[in-house]
């Protein structure tokens, strides 16, 4: 039995996703964050760092979104990602990789740059990495545009889309004049990689149970 502890929309979310995508038995815990569980040694145990979200898994604990996710893949194989002898396996595993190290880790530059280098150089933290992110995104819709990949596909669920839709809705729901306000429709093949992941149970289940709106990621609230 899977044991995933979530918090509302927070990286825990593609997670939950497609565990439910998957239709595998699991439980959904809620942390008591304001009740400051994630510095509990019992959290800690899960998760060195403290931060969300953690599972426990049949093979141990686990943590990374990333990491997470692929396992979640490889253990209940089928269409969410490529098997590991599959000739796609390569290409998918790069661009996974260069979500988790390169676009997520920005994206939480431009919401926390305070974290990076301190509230003084919060500003130029904040333009660097906007404009990374633009370059970042680009690189992705560019090769979704060319390669259109199956297992970044707008016509079924994958690991991949989950996972860069719930990055994306979190830019889509800044204010227009925040540095992180990035609109999904200048990508135009990712989001009908969003657009089609709303019409699956699986995110609208999730997302209700979340108070996400119908349209977590093309309009999110």
């Amino acid at each position: 039995m899977y044991v995933l502890h979530y918090f509302p929309d927070t990286a825990s979310l593609a997670v939950r996703m497609v565990l439910a995508e998957l239709g595998v038995p699991h439980q959904a815990r809620l942390i008591d964050r304001d009740g400051g569980a994630l510095s509990s040694q019992a959290y800690l145990r899960l998760h060195p760092l403290g931060k969300i979200p953690a599972m426990e898994t049949p093979d141990g604990p686990m943590f990374e979104t990333a990491a997470m996710l692929l396992h979640l893949c490889d253990a209940h194989p089928g269409p969410m990602a490529p098997a590991p002898d599959s000739p796609e396996r390569a290409a998918f595993l790069s661009w996974l990789f260069f979500t988790s190290t390169n676009i997520h880790p920005t994206l939480l530059h431009l919401f926390y740059p305070d974290r990076l280098a301190g509230q003084d150089c919060a500003p130029q933290v904040q333009v660097h990495a906007r404009a990374l992110m633009q370059t970042l995104l680009g690189n992705l819709e560019t090769m979704t545009t060319r390669d259109t990949p199956d297992w970044l596909s707008a016509t079924k669920p994958t690991l991949l889309g989950y996972y860069i839709a719930m990055l994306l809705r979190w830019l889509g729901s800044m204010p227009a004049d925040h540095p992180a306000y990035f609109v999904s429709t200048d990508y135009p093949a990712l989001h009908r990689v969003l657009a089609y992941l709303e019409t699956r149970t699986a995110t609208q289940t999730i997302a209700a149970d979340e108070a996400l709106g119908l349209t977590p990621f093309t309009h999110p609230i």
